[in-house]
Order: structure tokens, then sequence, then C-alpha cells
């Protein structure tokens, strides 16, 4: 096999749809298959991974006879995926969707069932599905049970498949044909995690397409973002609320597992987990765009996770506040394009990032802003973070990369132990606690400040570098003037920016995140260009008062989404989507980047927030010369 065969073997990252009923989220390739879907949950066991193994994996077919790859849409401001055939007899669609129902307020319940709903809108068609469940990411066998002629049901893992037309069982395999024709329709479905085996037809699906269509296009409604980009806004924050688990509100970073940032590389990762990084960007995203029920709900579970085990805070947890991970590897799988190793579960629960503290603070202090509220068991909680950040900030960490070395002193790691400290002092003058240490805090945090600046800041280079005394450069440090650890303006974030361009910049507007030709991160091979990082520079170079240039890597950014509207975590100088699908933070980043943009068209607005925001900075010398936090 030529080194180009398996990537031609695999349609590309950005060419699939993404389905979700916020417990489970399915990926529908080009061709009308589901080709990534686990049950009962986000993070479970795949029964179909044909996106990470074409001939293993499994996946939940559908075509029609005669015609080509299918034209895709979502419906409006939903996740319901539309495809279109045009077949030799005559033309059909397809709506592919993960149920849901609204509920109280604005939140959404999942109705456990993957619907595939097709619709003759001209001649005649003949319809074919084939269920090929692999469960155990493509591992074990499933057995069906007939129920009727058009019903089947597993029990591990419990399952069942409804069809309008008899469905057929060969080997392990279930297949059922459809001929339709103008005005006709057929429905099949997969329900999982226990909802109890029925027949849904072709009407019943039709009112299931209708009560998600609604509960999508009412929650997205709700968003009270009218600005720059508002369409991808609000795309992203359809992504987001799909990303978030229902029954904790955790946010997934991604649905997807190992799909790589180099083809053929070993960079392969599992990001089906919860990041405390997100933190801040998170509650900030949901509240200005008006969904304060989710950033409650998603508040109340990070401050459930900040437990301190071993004297450390772990940067991430599972979506049902699991406190560990074990990382494995599936040696049975080939990968997405022959990249190995296929893995599961993430060590990097077991690493020291000192970034987290100062990102839950910020979350909290965010929180405490706009709500007015803090419940009282959270603040001791608090409270021993700060302590921990207060004794520790000196030690080395993993840095924000979870880069998989020794520790070292990684300056945003020191940066954002900056915010941590800050965070807190502002949380305990707001919660009036004097039994807090703010004298303590105090000095540390100016200690904390002079040593970035002393120790962070080349002025040879004219940059802040990623790790103290060391040459190499690090897109995290755009977060300096985001954070409030100094003003956008600042000649040092000026000349950092440029340095960031020069050094890490690829294409037109993409940035990597550091070099991997001279940073060892444990990992051989390269990545792409970060998208997040490239998103954070547009709001960077906003603050910075270059809002035409942010302007312009904004809008290049947005051409270069997937058809859907959709961003990976990585792109190539190419434009080729990289590593895990849709990603979580690109999003948030995205939202971010179009905000300061929106702001940054009235200039007056802006910089009277700039300033009532470094006001409330306290009285310290640190905190009144770059206490500000930015515009979002």
């Amino acid at each position: 096999m030529s080194a180009g065969e398996p990537r031609r073997r695999y349609p590309p990252i950005s060419s699939y749809g993404f389905l979700s009923d916020t417990h489970t989220a399915a990926l529908v390739g080009p061709d009308a298959a589901v080709e990534w879907f686990c049950v009962p949950r986000f993070d479970a066991p795949s029964i179909f991974a044909r996106m990470l193994d074409r001939e293993r994996g499994g996946a939940f077919e559908l075509s029609v006879e005669g015609a080509d790859r299918p034209a895709q849409r979502y419906l409006g401001d939903t996740l319901v995926l539309e495809s279109r055939f045009e077949g030799r007899t005559g033309a059909a669609v397809a709506f592919d969707f993960l149920a849901v129902r609204r509920v109280a307020g604005d939140e959404l319940a999942a109705g456990h069932i993957l619907v595939r709903l097709v619709r003759c809108e001209s001649g005649s068609v003949r319809v074919r599905a084939g269920i090929d469940a692999r469960p155990g990411y493509g591992a074990e066998e499933i057995e069906w049970q007939r129920r009727d002629r058009n019903l089947w049901r597993a029990a591990d893992p419990e399952l069942w498949v409804s069809s309008d037309a008899p469905l057929e069982l060969e080997g392990s395999r279930l297949s059922a044909e459809a001929e339709l024709r103008e005005g006709e329709a057929a429905a099949f479905a997969l329900g999982y995690a226990g909802e109890p085996p029925r027949s849904v037809d072709a009407d019943a699906a039709g009112s299931l397409l209708e009560q998600t269509c609604r509960a999508w296009q009412e929650w997205a409604g709700h968003c009270r973002y009218d600005g720059v980009a508002r369409e991808a806004v609000v795309r992203s924050a359809l992504v987001l609320r799909g990303l978030a688990f229902d029954e904790t509100g955790a946010l997934v970073a991604a649905p997807t597992t190992s799909l790589p940032e180099e083809l053929g590389g070993e960079r392969n990762w599992d990001y089906r987990f919860t990041w405390h990084r997100d933190a801040s960007l998170l509650v900030l995203a949901l509240f200005r765009l008006g969904y304060e029920e989710e950033g409650r709900r998603y508040m109340d579970f990070l401050l459930s996770q900040c437990t301190v085990r071993r004297d450390r805070l772990a940067p991430m947890a599972g979506i049902g506040g699991e406190p560990e991970s074990e990382e494995r590897t599936l040696d049975h799988l080939e990968g997405y394009a022959s990249s190995r190793p296929v893995r599961t579960g993430n060590e990097a629960y077991e690493q020291v990032q000192l970034d987290t503290y100062g990102h839950v603070l910020d979350a909290a202090f965010v929180y405490r802003e706009l709500t007015g509220d803090l419940a009282p068991e959270h603040w001791p909680v608090l409270q021993r973070l700060v302590d921990l950040v207060c004794e520790r900030w000196r030690e080395p960490d993993h840095g924000v990369w979870e880069i998989r070395v020794e520790k070292r002193q990684h300056t945003y790691s020191k940066m954002m132990a900056w915010v941590c400290l800050d965070r807190g002092i502002r949380l305990a003058e707001m919660l009036e606690d004097t039994e807090a240490p703010l004298e303590r805090w105090r000095r540390a945090r100016e200690e904390v400040y002079r040593d970035v600046l002393e120790r962070g800041y080349d002025k040879e280079r004219g940059a802040f570098t990623q790790v103290y005394g060391e040459r190499p450069l690090d897109a995290a440090v755009l977060h300096a003037p985001l954070m409030g650890f100094l003003p956008g303006d600042d000649p040092r974030m000026i000349s950092t920016i440029d340095r960031l361009i020069e050094e890490l910049g690829a294409g037109e507007a993409l940035l990597y995140r550091y070099d991997t030709t001279r940073v060892d991160d444990g990992v051989p091979g390269h990545e792409g260009a970060f998208l997040m990082c490239s998103f954070d520079l547009v709001s960077a170079l906003v603050l910075a008062g270059r809002v035409e240039e942010a302007r312009r890597r904004f809008e290049w950014l947005l051409e270069h989404a997937s058809p859907l509207g959709l961003f990976s975590e990585e792109l190539s100088p190419d434009g080729e989507a990289l590593g895990n699908y849709p990603q979580a933070f690109t999003h948030l980043a995205l939202i971010e980047a179009a905000m300061n943009l929106d702001a940054a068209g009235n200039r007056e607005a802006l910089h009277a927030w700039a300033a009532e925001r470094s006001a409330e900075s306290g009285a310290s010398s640190t905190s009144q010369r770059s206490g500000r936090r930015a515009p979002r």
C-alpha cells in the first residue's frame, strides 16, 4: 500500500457532520454513514468507529441507489443534518439527528435515539440501510435478537434497531431496503441507554424531527449576541451546547479520540474529558451569549471538582466527575489514515499544571461578578487553591500543553499563578472576608509579577518565552492581556505578538502553539497550527489596537471552517483539519475573538470598559498598572 493510500481511504476530518443529544454524539461522514458513535455516553466505548478503522470499526450506512455523495447542511440553527441525494430515478432527502426535547427553561433532554428519516422528493428511489455495530471499539461481537420483523435488540450493550422496512440479519449485520415514491418516507432508528425498544415509523420519526428541530432552534433563539460573525458564533454556541454533558454540565473537549495532529503520526489523544483550563472562557461565553442556566450548571460541576488530592489540583476530570483515567492503546485499530496509536483515557490527569489554578479562580471571579453569587461552601475550596499557589508558584510544572517530559519553569504557568492570586484577592474583598490572608497573597502576587517580567521576558528578542531562560516561544502567552496580566498595548505584548507571528505564524492567519522542532515535548513528530491560538491572536491584536489586522485574520479563519461551520483542534498550512473534532476550545476562542472584534467597533465603550476593569483591580501597584481584563 502506498503512503498516500490510507489518506485517500479516509474522508477529510472536516467533512464529517456532528450530531448530539447532550448525552453522546455521532459523526456522520460525507457519504451519510455514521462512522463514530459511543454508547451510552460521550466517553463510552464506540459501537461505530469506522472513522478510526475502515475495516474493523463498524458503521451505520445509508445510501440511495445510483446517487453520488449527498449535499449536506444543518437545518438552520440546529444539530440536525440534512443530506440530499440525487439518483438516476429520483431525489431524496435524509434527516439525521439524535433526538432531544425541550423541558424546563432552556434545558434539553436526550431522547437516547439516533434517527435517520428519508423522504423521496421526486421520482422513485431505492434506499438501503446497513447497521454494522461493533462494540468495544470494534473488538467485540454483538448479538441481535429479533423482537419482530422490523425490530431487533441487543443486550450488551443495550441497543435496539427499528425500521419501516423488514430488517435482515447476516452474521452480525442488520440491513433493510425500502422502495419510495414521491412523498413517501422511511425511518431507521437506533435506541440506546436503556430506552425501551419500540417501533419508530416514518410518522413517529417525523414527530421526533419536528421536536428536535424546535428544541435546538428555541435554544439558539435565546442567544443575545448580535454582533460580528453572529452566524459563526451561534453555530459555535450550538457545538458547545452539544458538547455539554446533560448529567453534570461538564464540557467534553471533543467527542472523539485519536484523530491525529499529524497524519500518520503518534500525536493522537483522547479528548472526551473536561479540562479546567476552559473554565473562565466558557463561563464568560455562556453568560455573554445569554445562557445563564448552562453557566450555573457548569460552575456547580467545576467547583465540585476542585478538591485537592495529593497537594495538587488535577487539570481535568471525567465528564461524570471521575477523578482519574488510565491511558491505554487499542492495538487492533489502524487509526485514522494509519495514525497509530489509538488511545483511550488520558494520563494528563497525573500532571502538575499550575495554569489550572488561575483558570479556576478566574472562572469563580467572573461568575461572582456576573451573578453576585458564590455558594458559601465553595469559598474555602477556592481559598485552598490560592494558598497552594502562594506556597508553590516557584515550582516547575508540565505546562498548559501537557508536555510529556520533565517539569519546567513555564512562563505562562507563572502568569496564571498571578491570575490565581489576583482573583483570590479580589474575591476575598468582594466577600468581605476579613480572615483571608490578604497581605500574604498580595506579596506573592507582586513577587510573581516581578518574576515573570524579569525571567520570562527576553529583552534581547522582545518576547515572552515558553520557559524561563530559554529561547523557544509559546503562543499561550497571548492570554496575558486577556487575563489582565498586562495591557494589550504594552510594548512587551506588542513585540511578543510580532515575534510570535514571525516564528510561529503560518499562511494568512495560522499560529502554531510552539515549535516542535525546537521544543522537546516527549512525543515524536510534528503537529498542525493550533486554531485556539490562531483565534487568540485575533483577540490579542484587537487589544493591541491593530483591529484591521485582527479582522483580516479572523475572516480568513472563518473561511476555513468545515463546510458545516465546524472547527477541529488544528489546521495544516494547506487548510486540512487535524486533531479531534469538533473542538470545544477552538469554538470558545472563536466566540471570544468575535466579541472582542465587536467591542472594537466602539472604541469609546472599549476604553471605558477597560478603565472600569482596571479600577476594580485593587490597591496594589501591580493591580493598578496591569489588572485590566480584556473586553469579552
